[in-house]
């Protein structure tokens, strides 16, 4: 994790003075629990929770309400602030600080959405299909949730089938039984008509 944490370290800045590294998959792929760690290796790098942007009304339709609050000010180099939802009581909260960092991580089905990409250092994929991420995320909560899975899995096919976000990966993280394998992603691509390369030296393990 140290060797990604300085690969991550040396990106150029890429919203004001932030590296702003996305951390992207299906849901119930393992981002949150990966992106704890990564944000440990860097220094204690801050970490924007996707799902305190989304709402029940708004599962994907929160770009503009991240753009105001996150993005833009993040980009003058002044702190954000947002109302992070509350997924119980169904309201958002008081506004949260976000001071800008040098390493910023947003985590969450959707960080690599089109609209967020100009602002992105690098675009991390959780690399588990569909089907195997949603078995687990069903798993992990239990069959109360278990409407809010079927409408959500629905939600999410749409998106990704309208605004992929594995295809302009930097990386793709793949876990194992002892730790994450990091590998070269498909935006590694030199050009619309060339092949995917996969870059010099070995994959990175953490």
């Amino acid at each position: 994790m140290q060797h990604l944490a300085s690969r991550l370290r040396r990106l150029a800045p890429s919203c004001g003075p932030v590296r702003l590294i996305a951390i992207d998959g299906h849901a119930g792929s393992g981002k949150s629990t990966f992106a704890g760690q990564l944000a440990d290796s860097c220094d204690g790098a801050p970490v924007l929770h996707l799902d305190d942007i989304a709402s029940h009304d708004e599962l994907f339709a929160w770009t503009g309400r991240l753009l105001s609050q996150v993005i833009e000010p993040l980009g003058r180099g002044e702190s954000a602030h947002y109302a992070p939802y509350d997924w119980r009581s169904r309201r958002f909260g008081p506004p949260r600080a976000l001071p800008p960092a040098p390493v910023i991580l947003i985590e969450g089905v959707g960080a690599g959405r089109r609209a967020l990409r100009p602002h992105l250092a690098h675009l991390l994929w959780m690399e588990l299909p569909g089907a195997e991420s949603w078995a687990r995320g069903r798993s992990r909560d239990g069959e109360e949730q278990r409407d809010f899975w079927d409408g959500w899995v629905e939600a999410e096919r749409r998106h990704f089938a309208d605004d992929p976000s594995r295809p302009f990966a930097d990386l793709l993280v793949l876990q194992g039984k002892e730790g994450y394998e990091v590998l070269p992603g498909p935006a590694e691509t030199v050009g619309p008509d060339q092949r995917i390369t996969h870059g010099e030296g070995p994959p990175a393990v953490c």
